[in-house]
């Protein structure tokens, strides 16, 4: 049996590197891209078996890689992996064809598990925790950076906050 196929689109150039070694190193073929241009080119070559794609890709958004891969072969597994999560970008990614969504730090173990959830799973726990306020504007200013394709300035406009507020509370680590 072929080896399967891996594209990461993964714009660190450092992580997109330990991540192709280690899956390398467990038998696949990886290709790597660092913008949605450079996976338009690798998607003309080849149709991958599976798929990682980052979240941010720079001031880009991945969602319309997760978009390309889906639409170029729908049977591709395709794992988003973010760093800046919110229930607004999972349920985009999961529309636009992601099977799974996780949050760095994620390893090869994590990516792979993923690979091999592709059916939701009815049994998993619902949380007796509230979400806090800290949490529902992290996962707000996301949502509305989404939907404004990583525009700083346009998210500052729709949310009322001036630019640097918005900059200022990005640069924070989301709250769990």
């Amino acid at each position: 049996m072929d080896s399967p196929s891996l594209i990461l689109v993964e714009d660190d150039e450092t992580f997109a590197r330990t991540l192709q070694r280690s899956f390398e190193r467990r038998g696949y073929r990886v290709r790597t891209a660092a913008s949605p241009a450079e996976l338009d080119a690798l998607l003309e070559a080849e149709t991958p078996d599976r798929a990682v794609v980052d979240l941010k890709l720079g001031t880009a958004s991945g969602l319309p890689c997760v978009a390309r891969i889906h639409a170029h072969d729908p049977s591709t597994l395709i794992v988003v992996l973010t760093g800046y999560a919110s229930i607004g970008t999972a349920v985009e990614a999961i529309k636009l064809g992601a099977s799974h969504y996780l949050v760095k730090p994620s390893n090869t173990d994590d990516i792979e598990a993923a690979f091999g959830k592709s059916e939701g799973d009815p049994d998993a726990p619902l949380t007796a925790r509230a979400t806090s306020i800290k949490t529902h504007e992290w996962e707000m200013i996301n949502e509305t950076l989404a939907a404004t394709g990583f525009n700083i300035s346009e998210t500052a406009r729709r949310l009322g906050m001036h630019r640097r507020t918005l900059a200022r509370k990005l640069d924070k680590p989301p709250v769990k």
